[in-house]
């Protein structure tokens, strides 16, 4: 097993842009040609109009950030300018602890959309759901704020109460919630026995936890269930909406001998990455089922990219969100960080999932249980506005619903993939072949 110790955020936690790729590195600037230049003394004109003439005086550190970001997502939505809060917010983040209320969102139609609840967080007690709209925040609007600032309404003290009004599709009328915030530690991945003989295994988010926590995860089930007893194990990556790279590529690493796990390509050509597995599966060989929906996004596409494009597992469920574009951490100091789309990532095979999201090899729908109908609709990176192109997308687009049943009974998805193991259910697809892998590939 290699591990590696890059610093590479695939996702999106409280506080960032949905389903970013992060890597922590610094970047030359090449020199701007004089036009540019003129152009950029015509802002310094119209910042010092404002700084001077403006009928309040402004607050200069906002207006040069909002200046910075206006110029930022206008190029995509993953592109940003993070201020020394952020970015120390983004680090605590990918330990897997900090404080909050426990939600993955993002800012859409000048409102925050939550994108999930985290596992037994304040919010997903307090019955926020995905596909929400926070409307207000302690009685005050979202609208004219940023998603940052909005965020920063939403911390606070541990134990303190926020009141949040709540927009849900298909509501009379807009919802108030209390929740009490707290400490988030997020558990990376959780584990059971199903059946008797199956091992499942789900991960959370990827942060720095996310491996070690497998390892472990893996270990419990093998003492548990005997050997020639275990049928194999359900890699449960639905509604994980990513983290950290270098877990990524250890999580797949974990279920693999050899092959390339994930390749990241910017501009140039010498910007070409590629990152291999190394010997040493930690599930012996044993048949894996990945599950995926649209709440799979980004470091989660990786993992089931890699897996089924090296023939290792049978991925099942639906299209994954599409989130195929890498930004790159450029520490600007004091002021803070630019996080900058750089490159695409690329499964093993060499295709990009930007737009498009990883198909599964089996299509499992789950429905939405009555009270859910029209409350949760299938989205994707395809459908953000200003999103990269990607070159294999199509006007299908990418994602599906994102929804996972608290019932092990009512989760169509997760007993399609027993009934696989168990023998009861078969597919051409199952068991996976890692040995056809190589000329799949160059197929």
């Amino acid at each position: 097993m290699i591990r590696r110790a890059s610093l590479v955020i695939v996702g999106a936690l409280l506080g960032a842009t949905a389903m970013s790729v992060i890597y922590s590195a610094g970047v030359p600037a090449q020199a701007a040609g004089a036009s540019t230049y003129r152009e950029l003394s015509i802002f310094g004109d119209v910042f010092e109009r404002v700084r001077a003439q403006y009928v309040t005086p402004p607050d200069e550190e906002k207006l040069v950030e909002n200046a910075i970001n206006g110029m930022l997502t206008s190029l995509d939505p993953h592109s940003s300018f993070m201020n020394s809060r952020d970015a120390e917010d983004m680090r605590t983040q990918t330990r897997g602890e900090f404080g909050g209320l426990g939600i993955e969102v993002t800012m859409e139609n000048e409102l925050v959309k939550v994108i999930a609840p985290i596992d037994d967080t304040p919010a997903a007690r307090a019955g926020i759901l995905a596909g929400d709209f926070i409307s207000e925040i302690d009685g005050q609007p979202v609208r004219g704020l940023k998603l940052e600032e909005a965020v920063e309404k939403m911390r606070g003290g541990v134990k303190t109460p926020i009141k949040l009004t709540v927009i849900r599709q298909g509501a009379d009328k807009p919802l108030e919630i209390t929740v009490v915030r707290d400490i988030i530690a997020v558990r990376a991945v959780k584990s059971r026995v199903e059946g008797g003989d199956i091992g499942y295994l789900r991960v959370i988010s990827f942060t720095e936890k996310t491996y070690d926590d497998l390892e472990k995860a893996i270990k419990k089930i093998k003492a548990d269930v005997p050997a020639d007893k275990l049928k194999g194990y359900v890699l449960d990556l639905r509604l994980n909406p990513g983290g950290l790279l270098d877990q990524a590529i250890n999580v797949s690493d974990a279920f693999l001998q050899r092959g390339e796990v994930v390749s990241t390509r910017g501009r140039n050509a010498e910007e070409t990455r590629r990152f291999n597995a190394g010997p040493g599966d930690l599930t012996d060989g044993k048949p894996v089922i990945v599950l995926v929906n649209g709440g799979s996004a980004s470091a989660s596409e990786i993992v089931a990219g890699a897996l089924q494009d090296l023939k290792r597992a049978t991925v099942v469920g639906t299209r994954s969100f599409g989130k195929g574009s890498v930004q790159t951490i450029i520490p600007l100091g004091d002021a803070g960080a630019l996080r900058l789309t750089t490159a695409l990532y690329y499964t093993p095979s060499g295709k990009s999932i930007q737009g498009t999201g990883i198909q599964p090899d089996i299509k499992v729908e789950q429905p939405l249980p009555p009270e859910l109908q029209g409350k949760i609709k299938a989205e994707g990176e395809s459908g953000l506005r200003g999103h990269i192109q990607g070159a294999a997308e199509t006007d299908e687009g990418s994602g599906s619903a994102a929804y996972v049943p608290p019932e092990t009974k009512d989760d169509i998805q997760l007993n399609y993939a027993m009934d696989l193991l168990h023998g009861v259910k078969t597919d051409p697809s199952y068991p996976a072949n890692p040995d056809k892998a190589a000329a799949a590939i160059k197929k």
